[in-house]
């Protein structure tokens, strides 16, 4: 992956919550902001960015649905997974007080969001395309009494003002983001270390499919995390799956419950593995 520009793309604007992740992530890296999300695979996928940001889920708002249907048509891989807790700021620019604000310009989730706050400060909410977006426009056409919902980076990115951090009515808001390149890692099996293998699968035409692919993994103690369907096809006649287990596939449990998951399934491709982020155990608990 050295050879590859030291570039991470991914979707929205400078300042979007995406691009705060590539920055966290790998602050060694030029992070591109691409206009959609098959974009941002595409550059990674034509070489001419070392891996994408790319959200895949919500604590608030659940799944990013776009992504599965993206995920079947690349050959990009997950080498790694990202946790960014979302916190919105109210900005304005500089010299403004927060007494003076009549309107905030955000995306809908945002302002949703952040309703209890704009309610008690009395503030008309106007939708906006994103977050960033947003406060590039106000930062561009700043206006007396009118400030934007946005992360602290576009703040610094769009010299605005941060009249109140944590705007958000309720903390805890979480994005999950996957890590894509262009070739696939499979890390070293380590005694100490707790990985996760993303695997996606069409079940058989068959009764009863799908819990005999899944049983490998409960009868061989594999934990399973997080199982999504989608329609991988127009005709909606096949249900693929995404699959999160807890496991190295090196594992000896980990290849007995994946004989029987490639025995009553098809289409079966292993994503990625990789080590759990950070975020995923707080002391001795485990996140889930």
């Amino acid at each position: 992956m050295t050879d590859l520009p030291a570039i991470i793309a991914y979707q929205g604007v400078p300042g979007a919550y995406s691009h705060l992740s590539c920055r966290q992530a790998y602050p060694e890296l030029q992070a591109q902001a691409c206009h959609t999300f098959a974009d941002a695979m595409f550059m990674v996928d034509s070489g001419k960015a070392r891996f994408a940001m790319i959200p895949l889920e919500n604590s608030t708002a659940g799944r990013v649905e776009e992504i599965y249907r993206l995920m079947p048509k690349t050959k990009l891989h997950i080498v790694g997974e990202h946790f960014e807790p979302v916190n919105h700021c109210l900005l304005a620019p500089k010299g403004s007080q927060l007494s003076e604000i009549k309107a905030v310009a955000s995306h809908p989730q945002a302002l949703a969001q952040c309703y209890g706050n704009i309610e008690e400060l009395g503030i008309e909410p106007i939708a906006s395309l994103d977050t960033a977006g947003a406060a590039a426009e106000l930062s561009e056409n700043p206006s007396k009494g009118l400030a934007a919902i946005a992360s602290s980076l576009a703040a610094e990115l769009y010299d605005l003002e941060i009249l109140r951090d944590n705007f958000q009515d309720k903390s805890g808001n979480t994005t999950r983001f996957m890590i894509l390149a262009r070739d696939s890692h499979m890390p070293e099996l380590k005694a100490d270390v707790r990985f996760m293998t993303s695997i996606m699968f069409t079940v058989r035409n068959i009764p009863a499919a799908l819990y005999k692919a899944l049983g490998g993994f409960s009868t061989n103690g594999v934990n399973m995390l997080k199982l999504e369907s989608y329609m991988a096809s127009d005709t909606m006649t096949a249900t693929s799956f995404h699959l999160d287990v807890e496991g190295h596939p090196d594992e000896r449990s980990m290849k007995y419950a994946l004989q029987e998951l490639d025995f009553f399934a098809k289409e079966v491709r292993i994503m990625g593995t990789y080590p759990w982020h950070p975020f995923r155990l707080r002391g001795d608990q485990i996140i889930e």
